[in-house]
């Protein structure tokens, strides 16, 4: 692997900013992890081709991140490069006349949220409160135990790595819980929402509901990455389970299980991702240990040995 080749190689070559050694810790909700060797910021579709192919021929390590709302981030960092989408993906166009919405796949999800409310659109008020981009909500099939993202996407617009540019009918494509089908290493660039006409107060009304319920059964003004395990098959979530369990206010370092919702880990300000890895396996055994049940995780790791 060189690194250091490609770094030489992109640096200044490509319409993408370049740089060594960021803390991925100001690029996470976590607010948690340590540098990155890499980071591309790539702003048009032929910067991600480049720097793909170059990373690929030098045998580096590569990953996607959006906002990093559901990513924990190793202590010592990311011995590789981290893509990040730029400029030319965090357009959106609003086409009331269709009920549709375009957008980059850098966009927040909320402005996507908000731009179908003030053109009085409905269909994503169940998103409302989501962090994250409209491409990493995408790719993880983003939403609640009942309505997902995926069966409202129209069209869609990808990178392949080797191949470039694929167009997908968004009924072409399996969507699950928390799951997409698209290909591995495939990565969101633009999707189009279909949705329909409805009366703007009463979207509002429905948004401001959904917030509401969200700050009084959510932690709020502390880090985290929200659900930390998906809720497994069955009317039980993981959130009842690991109440029942006792695991609500278990503490290692500065991670703690929020006492507001026993699926998410918080940091209370010092947490390292080592503390928070620690809580996330004392919630699995334990659920493991009294339930039976074996929980995944919801949340993804990187740099992390296994």
């Amino acid at each position: 692997m060189s690194l250091a080749n490609a770094y030489l190689s992109l640096s200044g070559a490509v319409d993408a900013d370049i740089t060594r050694g960021e803390r991925l810790a100001h690029r996470t909700s976590y607010r948690i992890g340590g540098p990155a060797a890499m980071l591309a910021v790539c702003h048009t579709p032929s910067a991600i081709a480049r720097v793909v192919e170059v990373l690929t021929a030098q045998d580096v390590e590569w990953v996607l991140m959006g906002k990093g709302s559901n990513v924990l981030v190793a202590d010592d960092g990311f011995d590789g490069c981290v893509i990040v989408l730029g400029r030319e993906f965090s357009r959106i166009e609003v086409c009331a006349a269709d009920a549709t919405i375009t957008a980059g796949a850098a966009t927040p999800l909320s402005k996507v949220v908000n731009a179908a409310m003030k053109a009085s659109l409905t269909g994503l008020e169940f998103a409302c409160g989501i962090p994250g981009t409209l491409g990493g909500a995408v790719s993880m099939d983003a939403g609640t135990r009942r309505e997902w993202i995926g069966p409202r996407i129209s069209t869609l617009v990808t990178f392949v790595p080797g191949e470039g540019l694929r167009r997908h009918a968004g009924g072409d494509i399996e969507w699950g819980y928390r799951w997409s089908g698209l290909g591995l290493g495939e990565i969101v660039l633009e999707a189009t929402l279909f949705l329909e006409r409805g009366e703007r107060a009463s979207i509002a009304a429905d948004m401001e509901h959904r917030l509401a319920r969200r700050r009084a059964t959510q932690p709020m003004g502390k880090p985290c990455c929200g659900s930390v395990f998906r809720n497994p098959a069955g009317s039980r979530g993981a959130a009842q389970m690991l109440e029942a369990c006792g695991m609500k206010g278990y503490a290692v370092g500065g991670a703690q299980v929020s006492e507001t919702h026993a699926n998410f880990v918080v940091n209370n300000g010092a947490a390292t991702a080592a503390d928070v890895l620690a809580v996330m396996r004392a919630m699995h055994d334990k659920v493991r240990e009294v339930e039976g049940v074996d929980l995944q995780p919801e949340v993804k790791f990187l740099g992390f040995a296994s």
